[in-house]
């Protein structure tokens, strides 16, 4: 199935038309020494890159307007240039188009006298002038602007420019203010500095007020906002995005079926654009619920193709205004409910859509007949999902973590104790919570979210569902006789130190539970709270399911969770 990420969308395709149309005039035209772009933007994030790929398209000349000036662009990401050698060079790179190479040495861009411009400010101000020397020779414009080559009657060959214009695009300009506070005046001031046709531009979520330097050192900037994605920029983002899903899935994404889709995409933008407007997670979400929303038409579309048994190819034809206001009448209810299941990841895109998979032949069916049933959130420990994959001790421990969470240690001994003088298992009654004279009413640990517990209470909790829910599931082990002997071998197994780190251990040697915690924190099912070099207390963690789905692994594994928690939910 396909899942693609809107990674490849432009101004022109959303309604950021006049932002970059004002961007082209401002570079081409007369541009301002420091511009700043604040893009408050969701989901889709105008990045350097962009910017360089939007306005790299005047800089070529054309032999109606005749010689223009060829602009040149270097950029760089604030958050990943956190030194200034790092951001120097990474101007300085894309700016001259050169690549280290490992053949090299990974040498830097330098002239022929081998100067160092990366050691400092003054240093990168010369390695600007000497990129300005080497663009200019390259494209045939010499120091004073005139342009070189040029034949006196007007035919010369080559492509001539009247003059180099540098733009220095800097991403994430927000990461400069605590790594490197010290050049945002000197970066804003560029063009005073270097005395060349220069512009810098800032490219950050964050708003200038915030970020600038006190005192008015810095001038003050071209101002340039992007607004936040609309409901149509949206759906035009996500229509946009069709023909390259066309050429990856050329069945599921016909070419006649464009309309239906961008019909579908106008729908899911209507339920989901409340709860997120993020482009990515909508086409997640169109990802998972398009296959089924389309596979009525191509089971008709087989159909008709069996019974005229024709020959050769027939394309697809685009559904009538019926069939597409019925398939928007079967379907609409479902994207909810993909919203509630896909948005949290509590399942794979892939998944849930075979575990929704409409029946065949639909639109065959009569209308009070057709109908389509959508999988409740706690079938995500399905066969076919993430959940359904992990081992039976990892279902153990995934309840046991959120017994853990969930449970104060006090009440482990009434919940879990077995010994000669057991007490009574009993959970706390439920009371009206009222709030006390001259106090606060204590919040039930439901509602403040999961508590951080030690690993060795993890181990415990674990024995003891093992002990009391795993015994008819065991192979026969006639040399372990006396009862609870094969629960205290897994356990022991894992009886470790708690202050050695999991990480510590070869992944070879490592104990069978202690290997898959460490498989449940890295995808994310449960959270580690301390450090993994920490040597001076247990390892503590954290659950991270939620209580539909501790419930239906315990039903799974035939545990009573309600039964087994503290407080009643």
């Amino acid at each position: 199935m396909t899942s693609s990420h809107p990674d490849d969308y432009t101004f022109t395709s959303t309604g950021y038309g006049d932002v970059g149309l004002e961007l082209s005039i401002l570079i081409s035209t007369y541009p301002p020494p420091f511009i700043y772009i604040h893009d408050s933007s969701d989901g889709l994030k105008v990045n350097a890159r962009h910017i360089t790929s939007l306005l790299q398209r005047p800089s070529e000349p054309s032999q109606e307007h005749g010689p223009i000036t060829k602009v040149c662009f270097g950029w760089a990401d604030a958050a990943c240039c956190f030194t200034q050698r790092l951001l120097f060079e990474a101007l300085i790179h894309s700016l001259v188009g050169h690549s280290p190479e490992w053949d090299e040495e990974c040498a830097n861009w330098a002239l022929d006298n081998g100067s160092q411009w990366n050691d400092n400010l003054d240093s990168f101000l010369h390695g600007i002038r000497e990129a300005h020397a080497h663009l200019s020779k390259r494209f045939g414009v010499d120091s004073t602007g005139a342009v070189q080559g040029t034949n006196r009657k007007g035919k010369g060959k080559e492509q001539q420019y009247t003059g180099i214009r540098i733009v220095l695009v800097v991403a994430r300009a927000e990461r400069l203010k605590d790594s490197m506070p010290e050049l945002m005046v000197s970066l804003a001031r560029l063009r005073e500095l270097v005395r060349l046709d220069l512009c810098v531009v800032f490219t950050s979520e964050v708003e200038w007020d915030k970020i600038k330097p006190p005192l008015g050192a810095a001038p003050d900037p071209y101002f340039v906002d992007i607004p936040p994605l609309t409901k149509e920029d949206a759906v035009s983002l996500l229509t946009a995005r069709y023909p390259a899903l066309t050429s990856e899935n050329p069945t599921l994404y016909h070419p006649s079926l464009k309309s239906l889709y961008s019909h579908f995409v106008a729908v899911l933008c209507d339920v989901c654009y409340l709860y997120t407007h993020d482009p990515h997670e909508l086409q997640y979400i169109a990802a998972a619920r398009w296959p089924g929303f389309v596979k009525p038409v191509l089971d008709e579309h087989r159909s008709q193709m069996d019974d005229e048994s024709e020959e050769g190819h027939r394309d697809i034809e685009p559904p009538s205004e019926d069939v597409r206001l019925r398939l928007t009448r079967l379907f609409s209810s479902s994207l909810s409910l993909a919203l509630e299941a896909l948005y949290p990841r509590l399942t794979d895109a892939s998944d849930w859509a075979k575990v929704n998979e409409p029946p065949s032949d639909l639109l065959s069916k009569p209308p009070a007949e057709a109908k389509v049933t959508t999988a409740s959130p706690t079938s995500a420990i399905g066969t076919g999902s993430l959940l359904g994959h992990l081992p039976r001790l990892s279902k153990f421990i995934l309840v046991a973590s959120f017994l853990a969470s969930t449970n104060p240690a006090k009440s482990d001994v009434r919940m879990f104790g077995r010994g000669l003088d057991e007490k009574k298992r009993r959970r706390r009654k439920a009371q009206a919570t009222l709030k006390p004279k001259g106090g606060v009413s204590k919040v039930p640990q439901r509602l403040l979210g999961p508590s951080p517990f030690p690993l060795d209470r993890l181990i415990a909790l674990l024995g003891a569902l093992l002990e009391e829910h795993d015994v008819e599931s065991r192979l026969p082990a006639p040399e372990f006789t006396i009862p609870g002997e094969y629960t205290d071998m897994e356990t022991n197994r894992v009886a470790i130190n708690a202050a050695v780190s999991i990480k510590s251990l070869p992944k070879e040697r490592l104990p069978t539970p202690y290997l898959k915690v460490q498989e449940l924190s890295s995808s994310r099912l449960m959270h580690r709270t301390t450090k993994a070099e920490q040597i001076d207390g247990p390892a503590m963690f954290k659950c991270a399911i939620s209580y539909d789905l501790a419930l239906a692994l315990s039903k799974e594994l035939k545990i009573p969770l309600p039964e087994l928690l503290w407080e009643q939910v």
